[in-house]
């Protein structure tokens, strides 16, 4: 049904701190919600809070490590005993790791994994039992066009983010006799802080995620109205570039083409030339 009118909502934001999920705080906050600030930054967060306040709203900040069941858990309760309910969660913190299977660490996987996958699972766990006996409510899962399309050297934020997508594909059904939404993101590049913790295994890779997020075309104040509009429409996936839906349905017509393609361009030696020119293009 989606929750066409927010004012006075309860908002929950991990990864708040800066970039998608800051601007999405501040979007919310322009709706009238009431939106709690999760990030491990506290300076961040103190900052993201000024913000809402300027833009009409308010809320709190709350200090979460979302790869820590336990930290989750105690922002959840502390929620249920504050506002006695939570009506919007958006699972929005997230790192990126780049490098060939085989060449990127174990530490490297297990640390995306922790964050990107364990905390989608740790938020809806700790969440979802109170937006069911509450009978409403929508999550929003911040995924990304790479869980989509699977581009070489990107193995363990494509694994996490597919993940993300499976989770809010599940939930979609699983939550629809509670009347809760669920909207996930799959956005390609957007102006934000991600190169500031991603790990990479060579400098091509570093060059090639540096370009990208400098020529990219969206902002996190755009993604994040988009985000707001899709929760009041209940719309399940947001694919916002025009680039990343090409990709997309390319792929649903014709996934062995799909990845055919990828593998003959592997194979010919052009792969880095063609991931490289993508990236200047801002895609």
């Amino acid at each position: 049904m989606g929750m066409k009118n927010l004012q006075g909502r309860t908002a929950v934001v991990t990864g708040a701190a800066s970039g998608i999920g800051r601007e999405l705080a501040r979007a919310l906050a322009r709706e009238g919600c009431i939106v709690l600030l999760a990030d491990i930054n506290e300076a961040g967060l103190e900052q993201t809070l000024e913000l809402v306040k300027q833009a009409g709203g308010s809320g709190e900040t709350f200090v979460c490590d979302v790869s820590r069941l336990d930290d989750v858990t105690k922002m959840a309760d502390h929620c249920c005993k504050t506002w006695g309910r939570v009506d919007l969660l958006v699972n929005n913190a997230g790192v990126a790791s780049t490098g060939f299977v085989g060449d990127i660490p174990i530490q490297d996987w297990e640390w995306i994994v922790s964050i990107n996958f364990w905390g989608v699972v740790y938020g809806c766990h700790a969440f979802v039992p109170g937006m069911k006996r509450q009978g409403s409510g929508h999550i929003v899962n911040v995924a990304s066009a790479a869980g989509i399309l699977s581009s070489p050297e990107m193995a363990p934020y494509n694994a996490t983010k597919a993940a993300v997508i499976s989770i809010s594909e599940t939930l979609k059904g699983e939550l629809a006799p509670y009347n809760i939404g669920v909207t996930v993101l799959c956005p390609t590049y957007v102006k934000t802080d991600l190169l500031e913790r991603m790990r990479f295994t060579d400098e091509f890779q570093r060059k090639c995620s540096t370009t990208g997020m400098a020529n990219a075309r969206w902002s996190p104040d755009r993604i994040a109205r988009l985000v707001v509009d899709a929760v009041k429409k209940n719309r399940m996936y947001l694919v916002p570039q025009p680039a990343a839906k090409i990709f997309w349905y390319s792929k649903r017509i014709s996934p062995c083409a799909f990845h055919g393609f990828f593998a003959f361009i592997m194979r010919m030696g052009w792969g880095r030339k063609v991931m490289y020119w993508l990236c200047r293009l801002g895609f």
